[in-house]
């Protein structure tokens, strides 16, 4: 049996009081909205959200066997750029919506919810599963939790809730642009994002790092800095001493990509004889990036959602996909 996560233990593991975990998790007031994610956050990476699990495997069933009928929901804050008019995020809904009007499925979306909105809105008996798509608070998805229902989210991880995930192969990725990037020459590396801002970030890094200590190459993070409507990226490149500058910047995605590009352009550096930029997403023309198909990133969101409505028992998914690595104009050869 499978040792029951104490309130003290995450009080201990996030550096609060068990007065603060306990009001925390049952929802009550008292605890500051930033201390009670971190509340959360520890309690699910501890495994306090996690459901017993039987050890008995049962028999997977075929969605395509069985009748599925019903409304899917698709949460998508629109936070963080996360909306339909984004480069990235509005082919991922495109491609849920494509892929549920293959399927004669009805399809309800909400934006900017509160977790209050989520919870009263959402009758489970009318609702098949959820789609999430990019990031999303924990509170909420505890929320979306007690509905008990299937949920798969797209690009998004949060260890408060088990559900099936799908992802860009990130790590592998970004292994082979930086690969790349040591093959072509390049010594001096900076890498340019925060990797608290999204999982994917996070994974991006971790693989960056991971190939220049494998060839003992130095590199530089630049922490803290992401791509918001402001100038920060841009604002820092102009403002660096030249000899600090890289032989390349390796940016968590192509919009940090371009801000990077446009502060060394207004510097007076030119790219890329002096200095590489690259990004990720493919959102940007003439950037040397990884392609992601996002249309596929939200069909395959939709298939793992009809196949977890057949197989509620199963353990969690994380489906990966493949991108395309594309060296273009902002890096030499």
């Amino acid at each position: 049996m499978r040792e029951k996560v104490t309130i003290q233990q995450i009080a201990d593991f996030a550096g609060v009081s068990k007065f603060a975990v306990s009001r925390a998790l049952a929802g009550k007031s008292g605890v500051s909205e930033s201390t009670k994610d971190r509340i959360l956050k520890a309690a699910g990476q501890l495994g306090y959200f996690r459901s017993r699990v039987s050890n008995v495997s049962e028999e997977l069933h075929d969605p395509e066997s069985a009748p599925i009928a019903g409304t899917i929901v698709v949460l998508f804050p629109n936070i963080r750029f996360q909306n339909k008019e984004s480069f990235y995020w509005g082919p991922v809904f495109d491609g849920i919506s494509a892929r549920l009007n293959q399927k004669s499925m009805d399809i309800l979306t909400l934006t900017e919810p509160s977790s209050d909105r989520v919870f009263t809105l959402l009758n489970p008996d009318a609702i098949l599963g959820i789609v999430t798509v990019g990031t999303i608070s924990t509170q909420i998805l505890l929320e979306i939790k007690r509905l008990d229902i299937p949920v798969v989210m797209v690009d998004h991880y949060d260890p408060a809730i088990h559900c099936d995930t799908i992802f860009t192969d990130n790590f592998m990725c970004m292994r082979e642009l930086t690969t790349k990037l040591v093959s072509r020459g390049y010594r001096r590396f900076k890498f340019v994002g925060d990797v608290e801002y999204a999982h994917s970030f996070y994974e991006r890094w971790v693989a960056f790092r991971s190939v220049l200590d494998q060839h003992q190459i130095e590199y530089d993070p630049v922490k803290g800095l992401i791509a918001q409507e402001d100038s920060t990226v841009s604002d820092y490149v102009e403002q660096m001493d030249e000899s600090e500058l890289p032989d390349v910047f390796v940016c968590a995605n192509d919009f940090i990509a371009d801000n990077v590009k446009a502060g060394l352009i207004a510097k007076g550096i030119q790219v890329p004889e002096r200095c590489g930029v690259t990004g990720f997403d493919n959102t940007s023309p003439a950037m040397t990036t990884v392609n992601v198909d996002k249309d596929l990133l939200g069909m395959r969101a939709v298939d793992k959602l009809l196949w977890r409505c057949v197989n509620r028992n199963s353990n969690a998914e994380r489906l990966l996909i493949e991108g395309d690595v594309l060296m273009r104009e902002t890096t030499i050869g």
